[in-house]
């Protein structure tokens, strides 16, 4: 598989400023395939806290290490990228901060806030950890700051994770779609899983149930590409008409939007996808997060 990653005049310009302001995106740690599409479409992802992870997940090339002291600051350079860039969905995510007391959910609120008190009218979509010390805490703090999307990746199936999240737990990311769901306002909810990397077919089906009865409604499923030298392998090559048919399972299982195909990861097509899950659920007259 192979995608041409030459940049454009938005990356380019995208790059400029993100510089200017000491920014990260999970565009550029993350070695993302579809950066220039999503930068031309007016939508980034940025990452908070740091660009060093306390964590060592087998399939990400963000670098771990001892993070550096939060930047009080970094909340309004986000938001003045947000507004200098004339973003309209922004995606808003973070390196695992297990070295903070509050395991970094201020500073999302923060920065839900700064975003919100200078750009009107933006969808904000955030990307969290599982928050394994803090999670009821955390998610009910930053759930204060009004995210439109709250996104958790369940990333692979239970019995990976022991190589692909050696320091996740599968049960304590479904735990946050729970805690979501008792929240008194109605949230949409995202999650996504990378495959290729020894999952099988039952064992995706029975993750894809289990996230739709913790509450989750939007789904990404992409390819799972080696990013480092580090990275563990790629066990196989998914087919497009197997994410087809994954897509159509998804949605009988009780989705209302799912992107699926190689080359999709978390803020793929964000914006669309936002879009067409207000759209239904205004059609349907569903709450964002039903409490069933």
């Amino acid at each position: 598989m192979r995608k041409d990653l030459s940049r454009g005049q938005e990356a380019a310009r995208t790059d400029v400023l993100l510089k200017s302001l000491g920014l990260h995106t999970i565009c550029e740690s993350g070695r993302c395939p579809n950066r220039d599409e999503c930068y031309s479409q007016k939508t980034a992802t940025f990452m908070i806290m740091g660009d060093r992870c306390t964590r060592s997940c087998g399939f990400c090339s963000v670098s771990t290490g001892h993070p550096e002291v939060l930047d009080p600051e970094e909340p309004r350079r986000v938001a003045e990228a947000v507004a200098g860039l004339g973003l309209k969905h922004v995606v808003v995510t973070s390196v695992t901060r297990d070295d903070l007391q509050d395991e970094g959910a201020s500073q999302y609120l923060d920065v839900l806030r700064q975003i919100r008190s200078i750009t009107a009218g933006i969808i904000i979509e955030i990307l969290t950890p599982d928050f394994r010390r803090t999670q009821r805490l955390a998610v009910r703090l930053i759930l204060r700051g009004q995210p439109n999307i709250f996104n958790h990746n369940i990333e692979t199936v239970p019995r990976l994770y022991r190589r692909v999240r050696p320091q996740g737990n599968y049960e304590r990311s479904l735990q946050i779609f729970r805690e979501i769901k008792t929240y008194r306002e109605p949230v949409l909810t995202k999650s996504g899983l990378m495959l290729g990397l020894g999952e099988t077919h039952e064992e995706v089906i029975q993750v894809l149930k289990d996230l739709r009865n913790a509450g989750c409604r939007m789904l990404t499923l992409g390819q799972y590409l080696k990013s480092s030298a580090s990275g563990l392998p790629v066990e196989a090559y998914i087919h497009p008409e197997v994410f087809l048919n994954y897509k159509n399972e998804a949605m009988n299982i009780g989705f209302t939007c799912v992107e699926s195909a190689p080359y999709v990861r978390s803020s793929f097509h964000a914006k669309e996808s936002y879009e067409t899950l207000r759209s239904s659920l205004a059609t349907r007259q569903i709450q964002p997060m039903e409490r069933n």
